[in-house]
């Protein structure tokens, strides 16, 4: 039995099915049995309890040899989850010196068929630390995220990768194109903060930039949150005030007196009326929010009852 995904073997053993206790290069060792439990017995396949039996058995003796990676593939196809056993493929393939170039096609293979196994994504991280070749690292979480764009794995180890390895060009074309498929994609929202962060930096010039790119989505999808978190959060977490950015205050007017009542735009307006000291019309703002059965009405009732307190002391 030999399972390949794009040419890559994926589990090792004999075309006959032979269970390793039942093979003569394997006779020199004992396995040691599986904890099955007393209580509540773990119904383990017999295959299931072959590999993993001489799984414990290579690693307690710690043999790091060819059979004994070969015998890590056969319990990855089993378990791809299992963290143990790949930490011990990475032993091995520092003690034997093991073709790492193989070893990235063979998580290529694993990646393909579990993109959400975060054994496999820590695996590859390993392998690019230990050769330094981080070459394919894009295209190979770009093709990831062209299945699944908000996979958490995917991004995680893109952003460690353009960071790690200074990979920044071409990033915000990158996440431009994803938005232009799905313009609700935090994640892609997520990491063009990211990149500017890194990059750029948020100088007063710099979120102008990114204010009219926000602006431009918004105005397309007013209730799409994502880019009013982003315009939100670049303002905010700069020590800014959205009177600093006259265009925005100017936007989030417009809407509302074109009668676009995105909440996400009202919240915004609230505030700025707050901190113009307009207090009538923030708190008239954050009533006409309340029409909304909305968990935030609570919220809303604080803030009201925050603004009218002001207005009394």
């Amino acid at each position: 039995y030999q399972r390949r995904v794009r040419g890559v073997k994926l589990a090792m053993s004999d075309s006959d099915g032979m269970l390793y206790s039942e093979r003569e290069d394997w006779h020199d060792v004992t396995p040691i049995p599986l904890p099955c439990g007393d209580v509540v017995q773990i119904m383990y396949s017999e295959k299931f309890k072959d590999v993993y039996s001489y799984m414990a058995a290579i690693m307690d003796k710690k043999e790091y040899s060819t059979r004994a990676f070969e015998l890590t593939t056969d319990a990855i196809d089993l378990n791809a989850a299992n963290y143990t056993v790949w930490h011990y493929r990475r032993e091995i393939l520092r003690h034997l010196k093991l073709d790492l170039a193989a070893e990235v096609a063979f998580t290529d293979a694993v990646i393909e068929e579990q993109p959400k196994n975060y054994q496999v994504w820590h695996h590859r991280r390993c392998l690019i630390e230990m050769s330094g070749d981080s070459s394919k690292e894009l295209e190979l979480t770009a093709a990831t995220l062209r299945k699944d764009a908000k996979n958490y794995h995917a991004w995680d180890h893109r952003q460690w990768a353009v960071s790690t390895h200074g990979l920044w060009s071409g990033e915000l074309e990158f996440v431009e194109q994803l938005l232009q498929e799905d313009l609700r994609n935090n994640s892609a929202w997520n990491h063009r903060y990211y990149v500017v962060t890194n990059t750029d930096g948020w100088s007063k010039e710099v979120i102008l930039r990114e204010l009219e790119y926000a602006v431009s989505y918004i105005t397309r999808a007013p209730n799409n949150e994502s880019p009013w978190n982003y315009a939100t959060g670049m303002i905010k977490g700069n020590g800014y005030s959205f009177l600093d950015f006259k265009v925005f205050v100017e936007m989030c007017e417009d809407l509302y007196e074109r009668n676009v009542r995105s909440p996400f735009g009202m919240k915004v307006l609230a505030e700025i009326h707050e901190a113009k000291g307009d207090y009538s019309k923030a708190i008239e703002t954050y009533e006409q929010l309340k029409e909304s059965p909305s968990v935030r009405n609570v919220y809303w009732d604080y803030k009201v009852r925050n603004i009218r307190e002001l207005m009394s002391s």
